[in-house]
């Protein structure tokens, strides 16, 4: 298998943000996909904090309506960077980390 040098990109925010009337995970996923990123992948957390220091978790005796969530996107370190620029006016309480990255992307068909 054939690695290429890329980076990752992780975007923390909290799951009520919101753009455009829409869950702002679901709009940068979406808006990687229609660049043609190599892959994009939004988690949600059980328990974090974020600028304002304030917890935020999944007990039950503690609901949150607003768990931490992790976008992840791999591809070229040139594409991640514009990738970042067009959607960074989106973002307004979060953070957004970048680190150096091997990968592979494989496509298998399926026979039946």
């Amino acid at each position: 298998m054939n690695f290429t040098q890329g980076c990752l990109l992780r975007i923390f925010i909290g799951e009520s943000d919101k753009h455009g009337g829409m869950s702002l995970y679901e709009w940068i996923v979406e808006q990687a996909r229609e660049r043609g990123l190599a892959g994009a992948t939004a988690v949600r957390g059980i328990a974090g904090f974020g600028a304002h220091h304030r917890i935020h978790t999944a007990k039950v005796l503690r609901l949150s309506l607003d768990l931490p969530i992790v976008i992840e996107i791999a591809d070229l370190e040139a594409n991640v960077r514009l990738f970042l620029d067009h959607i960074e006016p989106a973002l307004h309480d979060g953070l957004a980390t970048i680190e150096p990255i091997e990968f592979a992307s494989f496509t298998k068909t399926r026979t039946q």
